[in-house]
């Protein structure tokens, strides 16, 4: 006689379904996700899933509303209601921004004790402090997006809303700084690489990270963390005046934050970063699947990709190890390092474009303008 199939808890379904949209989700966090999402939520992004939204987009959306419903659960002891009403929108706010100084005076100011202990405890609050005002707008706009496709209108415009967000960006100022305090530029890349100098698979892996998030035009480090075998094809050898031919290789990114589904997104490694690659597939037998993946206490290579923070994780060690200030660098100066290094060497603004990808002209000669102004007569003018 067949045996019964055993019934499925709803946290159990849950997960199962969370699996069939594991390309695209932080699936390391599974069970978690289960816990704290919703039937109704795991079914929206299976929807954005099939819709085609970009994976970068979908994974802060994920983010977004796994931290949103901790909130709501610490905050009020339920599942976010949908539409949310007013009256959360303002809590969500006071409880997010608000000003350290009344707060030391008036412990009821800001995010109750309670609430900032179950988030931190979850893992959702790290640092101290009010959010940054950036943060809050774009929950708020993940929110009401979530709340938009689920069919349903949010108060997210309303004056008081609006008023309350702009009223406690003023009361509690913060300067914007960038997401890595300093660039990875050439001069530092080096430094890093020098601590990958061994053959041990460790090593190998953090060199060919290090090398291909750079020289493809500073990756994200989502892009780093996914990349996939699938995603790479050789190109023809590049010729070059005295010397031999360097190989090349190209990496389809698909879909990514600035490109729509129908979009293929190319770049492309020589040299150097495409041999650091090579090396790297081959000591850890990569023929398929994930290329960046995680490395066991004995040297096993996990069949599982690294997850995007484990990117920032080895930015930071190799800096220590370096002997540099790892808070000053992470997976974002690789990026911004790109493009410092591009117009340090005078190559032009477009052609760093086409390998970063930027859309944004503004955004891109930001770090040109930089790079000019800190090597300019202005600034020399007593040297």
């Amino acid at each position: 006689m067949a045996k019964a199939k055993k019934s499925l808890t709803a946290v159990e379904r849950r997960a199962e379904e969370l699996d069939t949209i594991a390309a695209v989700l932080p699936i390391e966090r599974r069970d978690e996700l289960a816990e704290l999402l919703t039937d109704q939520d795991v079914e929206t992004l299976r929807h954005l899933v099939n819709r085609g939204m970009g994976d970068n987009t979908l994974r802060a959306l994920t983010s977004d509303l796994t931290y949103l419903e901790a909130w709501g659960m610490a905050a009020t002891g339920q599942s976010l209601p949908w539409p949310a009403p007013e009256a959360l929108l303002l809590k969500f706010v006071a409880h997010h921004l608000w000003d350290p100084e009344k707060r030391a005076a008036d412990p009821d100011h800001g995010m109750p004790a309670d609430v900032d202990e179950s988030l931190r405890s979850q893992g959702f609050l790290k640092s101290l402090g009010p959010h940054a005002p950036a943060t809050v707008r774009r929950r708020l706009a993940n929110w009401s997006t979530l709340t938009k496709w689920r069919g349903l209108d949010g108060a997210f415009a309303s004056p008081s809303v609006k008023s309350a967000i702009r009223l406690a960006v003023r009361a509690v100022p913060r300067t914007r700084g960038r997401k890595s305090a300093k660039a990875v530029t050439g001069d530092v890349l080096a430094k890093l690489l020098a601590t990958c100098a061994s053959e041990s698979l460790r090593d190998l892996r953090d060199r060919a990270i290090l090398m291909v998030a750079f020289a493809s035009g500073g990756r994200r480090r989502s892009e780093i963390a996914g990349l996939r075998r699938e995603q790479l094809t050789v190109e023809p050898p590049i010729e070059v005046p005295d010397g031999p031919p360097l190989s090349s290789l190209a990496i389809h990114l698909g879909r990514t934050k600035t490109t729509s589904g129908e979009q293929d997104d190319v770049v492309y490694l020589t040299g150097r970063p495409v041999e650091a690659l090579n090396a790297w597939m081959v000591a850890a037998r990569i023929d398929s699947g994930s290329v960046f993946r995680a490395i066991g206490r004995w040297g096993t290579v996990s069949r599982r990709a690294i997850d995007p923070q484990s990117v920032n994780a080895i930015i930071k060690q190799r800096a220590e190890m370096a002997g540099l200030d790892s808070g000053e660098f992470s997976a974002h100066g690789l990026r911004s390092g790109y493009l410092t290094e591009a117009a340090t060497r005078n190559i032009s603004l477009q052609e760093a474009m086409e390998q970063s990808r930027h859309r944004s002209v503004q955004q891109a000669a930001s770090y040109y303008n930089s790079a000019s102004r800190r090597g300019g007569r202005a600034a020399r003018l007593l040297s």
